[in-house]
């Protein structure tokens, strides 16, 4: 496909970096905004990236975008959705958290809360949540990934010792079909885990995460209660949720 000169540097520099704002390619290629979001929406158009609210992203079905890229993106409907779901969620409760950053933003919401007893596989929301002297925080064991997830079957060991509140988990990935997916099998094997130990189970995804390419399929998406989300599904994926009775927050 023969591209535009500008556009052709813009996809080669998205896939060399996973992620970039909207912001910067007006500054690195000394234009407007506006011409650099008519640029990644024509590109979007030919499905060689994924345009995100104030970036594009190159999404690889077999790896992950790197994680201080992945906590750069939608930031602020991250915190809307952590700032909703920590909401849901009352004092004394037990609650369980794994890997993210959206999930992060949940952890930074809830230390408004009270007396909460937390498990995580997240090495950045046990040092989030550790500093309230109220609350209990207790990390999985097992492998410790570069972005500070821990996985493996030390953690599946782990979580399987309780029965908690709430698990309020992440996902890289919701197919129209409603498949929860993600990019690392063992990631998801301990995210099942999690879920199948919980009572009530709370899922955060902002919009970026509808039609996601991963290739590790978690489950149905009938295994959670509760989606909070930025924008409205498709309608394939609403018509689930509603079927399955699945409750919606968008905010």
């Amino acid at each position: 496909m023969n591209l535009p000169p500008r556009q052709q540097q813009i996809l080669e520099l998205v896939r060399e970096r996973g992620y970039v704002s909207i912001e910067e390619m007006a500054q690195l290629f000394v234009v407007t905004p506006q011409t650099i979001r008519r640029d990644i929406n024509q590109l979007a158009e030919a499905d060689l990236l994924r345009r995100y609210h104030g970036g594009a992203a190159y999404d690889s079905s077999v790896e992950n975008t790197a994680y201080a890229m992945r906590a750069d993106q939608m930031r602020d409907e991250k915190r809307r959705i952590g700032e909703a779901i920590a909401a849901q969620i009352p004092d004394h409760a037990s609650i369980f958290i794994n890997i993210g950053t959206t999930t992060e933003s949940i952890a930074r919401a809830l230390l408004n809360h009270n007396h909460l007893k937390i498990i995580t596989n997240n090495l950045h929301v046990a040092s989030i949540l550790s500093a309230k002297d109220d609350f209990e925080v207790l990390i999985a064991g097992g492998n410790v990934r570069r972005d500070g997830g821990i996985v493996g079957q030390a953690s599946v060991d782990f979580i399987n010792q309780f029965k908690f509140d709430f698990a309020l988990v992440g996902i890289s990935g919701i197919d129209s079909d409603g498949s929860l997916l993600d990019f690392d099998y063992q990631e998801v094997r301990v995210s099942q885990a999690i879920i199948a130990n919980a009572r009530q189970t709370i899922l955060a995804a902002d919009s970026s995460k509808f039609g996601r390419n991963a290739m590790v399929r978690l489950g149905p998406i009938s295994l959670i209660d509760c989606l909070v989300t930025d924008q409205p599904p498709v309608p394939e994926l609403a018509q689930l949720l509603a079927q399955y009775k699945i409750r919606l927050e968008v905010v």
